[in-house]
């Protein structure tokens, strides 16, 4: 299972680390403690990140043909051939379509940390 320290917790999120702590300590999101740090799992991260996601209310400015979306795994629908990976990237949900043999390569799984690279309607997802 994958574990995120706090910070890390709360970079994904876009929020500060208090934030992450006050929503451990009001039960909206579990913490396993261990020895040094307190870590979240990424299943439960991926569950927050979808809850609190919000489209901004205008897309302004220019992107370049690369756009890389760090994210996390929030759902893998799977058959023998090809799978279907949803994540959730700060406020916006991506969706790729890869071989199964990828997703097995690349170990994903709900609450895996990934990146999404977007250029026109590709989406390649990688593990940082």
């Amino acid at each position: 299972m994958t574990q995120f320290r706090i910070k890390e917790a709360a970079q994904l999120l876009g929020v500060s680390d208090d934030t992450v702590r006050r929503w451990v300590d009001s039960g909206r999101l579990t913490a396993i403690e261990g020895p040094g740090a307190t870590r979240v799992a990424g299943t439960e991260l991926a569950r927050l990140a979808q809850e609190i996601a919000q489209a901004p209310d205008v897309v302004t400015g220019r992107s370049s043909a690369r756009n890389q979306l760090p994210g996390l795994v929030t759902k893998i629908t799977s058959d023998t051939v090809m799978a279907q990976v949803e994540m959730q990237c700060g406020p916006y949900r991506v969706v790729s379509l890869m071989s199964a043999e990828a997703v097995r390569e690349l170990e994903l799984e709900p609450g895996s940390l990934a990146v999404a690279s977007v250029k026109a309607t590709t989406v390649v997802v990688t593990v940082p």
